[in-house]
């Protein structure tokens, strides 16, 4: 099995900089697996993609996949290191899912993150600090995309929390919450 790092954090935080910091750092080939659909009508958004191209050294290999993560995880080499840029986009792009076919999404999306020889390093974005979304496809996209995070967090070796241009190693500072089927367990413990 590989590493599996998550590197979350609000927009414009720094998150994508240090998920590339720790792909280099990995001393394996580096496959950037890209999920946002770029779109020339939308020069801000246009620019973004620009932005994260040019920071790229020019020998890591770039994939654009918005759909089909599941997949391009599991034909990963051993000898690679993924760097999943985002999950943010990845939730946004499937969210006319309905939500049974979103559970299996997710589940083969967490089989396979546990089955990869390759590292992977995720980045996602923190979205449900601020107010609840007005409007339900709002509302789903910050719970799965939340749901998500939580999930991956616990198959992670090490989860990062970057916020203000600084990083936060949340796998020494923090305690995991425990699984669902513990807490009764967990709160007896400190009662």
């Amino acid at each position: 099995m590989g590493k599996i790092i998550l590197v979350t954090g609000p927009a414009r935080s720094g998150k994508s900089e240090w998920a590339e910091t720790l792909a280099m750092q990995s001393g394996k080939a580096v496959v950037y697996v890209a999920t946002a659909i770029d779109n020339p009508d939308d020069q801000e958004w246009h620019q973004r993609i620009l932005d994260h191209q040019q920071r790229r050294p020019e020998d890591w290999v770039t994939l654009s996949i918005p759909v089909e993560l599941s997949a391009t995880l599991a034909d990963a080499k051993p000898y690679t290191c993924l760097l999943v840029d985002s999950l943010g986009t990845w939730v946004a792009n499937l969210l006319e899912q309905d939500e049974s076919s979103w559970e299996n999404i997710l589940a083969e999306l967490l089989e396979t993150v546990d089955l990869v020889a390759a590292d992977i390093v995720f980045v996602a974005e923190e979205v449900g600090w601020g107010v609840i979304p007005a409007y339900p496809l709002g509302r789903m996209f910050r719970d799965r995309l939340g749901s998500l995070v939580r999930q991956l967090s616990v198959l992670s070796e090490t989860v990062y929390l970057v916020t203000g241009g600084h990083v936060l190693n949340l796998s020494v500072l923090g305690s995991p919450l425990p699984n669902r089927e513990d807490a009764g367990t967990f709160r007896s413990q400190d009662s």
